[in-house]
């Protein structure tokens, strides 16, 4: 649809005031934002075009989407009726010491090549120790090792028991692991999990182990059916499941699979990754490189709950020459986002984060993913991610010289809504909230930023128009919008619109909070300072 019958469709839409919506059948699971589920869910595919597929709830939208829960992101048009504001979708930048951490130690050299570096694994900050922890290979393929820090900047290796004098963890041989911090489990002991992706009598599955600290895993509790190589797994909070993200092979594209349950050792098993359904993989809209020319594959998917949406890390392989001069891989991470779990938009296609084309460069070739994907720091988000510098020779002796590094992109800041000179606005769909308190991420220095109360009739509600609003001239990624003498009060609970007016001004999101202080009770991905799991 062009942006004029858009603009039309959604105006027709307000004039109506289609806010009624019809009970919902008592087999379909309905969403926090709203989205109804269909049953049985999740849907098992037997394939998937090449062809983009747009999500469900883009084409169908809630008639009244809860907010409650979680800065509202605007990086699709989900709450989003009308608008003049142009969307602008936005990168992270190099932290100026990047890389973080590179192969150092002995036991980071052994194998093929060098490495110290996430392969998944897993960055998290831990609140009950108020440290960033960071679990990684130590040497090619080989052990996950872990390393501490107090500023997610600077990264130390403890001496610890499991291998005397040295930072491992779980020693032996490894393709990628996951390591998740689990706020959710009431037992201390399965605190953390691990996700060890490696081969046992020549099949590749997952074996699955709790700890209490990250450091001393217990007995393997589970060995799963046969998956891929390049197999991870996360936690929806949303739902309450585990997920087992599914790299398909061997002897096929890469492409991945997918399998929930909400106990991990109990819970539906599979014996081979065949019995379970398509998720995703890399589509038409995946660009090619101009040097290789080949058909782009999904390598990875990794993903994270974070304010009101999952955010998925496509890694992303784009050919590979596997020749002198012994360049690595060019695999590169984008992103994508996801309303209901399972189904990805992925609106901007280039990479999120990605090679260096300089020979020599740490990240030369084959950026992939950290387990837990991003944490909050402050007004900023941390992406860890690895790269390979590479090495003379072919197969997997190019591999090598694996390090850590760090990209650096303001909180919710994957999409902003723009307006310039002349001004635009931007008209929610009806939305149902409990709190009172309005919050923006915008930046309004140069500029300012007004909103507005629409009730169900169209008419803008007493005391909250955009006349009424003070002004917003800040550049902040949490700040309070409100009205002279109108209380957002007084819309809650109601199906409203909210009606945002900027000029010189970029909006990233928006919420309503109970709380004065902003607190959005959304999910913050692997947690930072001063947050456990939600933000509270």
């Amino acid at each position: 649809m062009d942006r004029r019958k858009f603009l039309k469709a959604g105006a027709s839409a307000f004039a109506l005031g289609a806010f009624a919506d019809a009970e919902p059948p008592t087999d379909r699971e309905t969403l926090y934002n709203g989205i109804r589920l269909p049953s049985p869910w999740p849907p098992f595919l037997k394939e998937l075009p090449r062809e983009p597929v747009i999500p469900p709830y883009l084409k169908s939208p809630p008639a009244v989407i809860p907010i409650d829960l979680g800065r509202q992101l605007l990086v699709d048009d989900f709450l989003v009726e009308q608008t003049t504001l142009t969307r602008t979708f936005h990168r992270p930048v190099p932290h100026k010491a990047t890389p973080v951490l590179r192969p150092e130690t002995a036991w980071e050299k052994e194998g093929r090549s060098p490495m110290a570096m996430v392969f998944s694994d897993g960055v998290w900050y831990d609140p009950k120790d108020k440290l960033f922890k960071m679990w990684y290979m130590g040497g090619h393929v080989r052990s996950v090792c872990l390393a501490l820090s107090e500023d997610g900047i600077k990264w130390t290796r403890p001496e610890l028991d499991v291998r005397k004098g040295t930072n491992i963890v779980l020693d032996g041989i490894r393709d990628s692991t996951t390591v998740w911090l689990d706020h959710d489990d009431a037992d201390p002991k399965r605190r953390f999990k691990l996700f060890r992706s490696h081969s046992e009598g020549g099949t590749f599955g997952q074996s699955v182990y709790f700890s209490a600290d990250g450091i001393h895993w217990g007995e393997r509790v589970l060995r799963t059916g046969m998956t891929g190589d390049r197999t991870t797994a996360f936690y929806n909070p949303f739902r309450k499941v585990w997920v087992y993200s599914l790299r398909d092979g061997p002897g096929v594209p890469r492409w991945r699979r997918y399998w929930e349950t909400t106990d991990l050792v109990n819970g539906p098993q599979f014996k081979s990754v065949r019995e379970t359904g398509m998720w995703a993989i890399a589509d038409d809209l995946d660009p090619k490189r101009d040097d290789l020319k080949v058909v782009p594959e999904l390598y990875n998917l990794d993903c994270v709950a974070y304010e009101s949406l999952m955010l998925g890390l496509f890694s992303i392989w784009r050919g590979d020459l596997n020749k002198p001069p012994g360049r690595p891989k060019p695999n590169e991470v984008c992103i994508g986002f996801s309303r209901d779990g399972f189904h990805w938009h992925r609106p901007d296609r280039r990479a999120f984060y990605g090679v260096s084309e300089t020979a020599g460069d740490w990240n030369w070739g084959n950026v992939q993913s950290a387990g837990g994907c991003c944490l909050v720091v402050g007004d900023e988000l941390y992406f860890y991610h690895s790269g390979r510098a590479g090495s003379p020779g072919e197969g997997s002796k190019r591999d090598g010289g694996g390090s850590t590094g760090l990209m650096v992109l303001r909180r919710d800041g994957f999409a902003s809504l723009d307006a310039g000179e002349s001004g635009g606005t931007l008209t929610t769909r009806p939305l149902k909230f409990a709190g009172k308190h309005l919050f923006v991420n915008a930046a309004a220095k140069e500029g300012e930023l007004t909103a507005e109360v629409v009730d169900e009739r169209g008419n803008t509600m007493k005391g909250l128009s955009s006349a009424d609003c003070v002004p917003v001239w800040a550049d902040k990624t949490k700040q309070a919008v409100t009205w002279k003498e109108g209380n957002l009060a007084a819309a809650a609970g109601q199906a409203v619109r909210l009606r945002f007016h900027l000029k010189n001004a970029h909006l990233f999101s928006f919420w309503v909070s109970r709380d004065a202080s902003g607190a959005s009770q959304g999910y913050v991905a692997a947690g930072g300072p001063g947050l456990t799991n939600r933000c509270v």
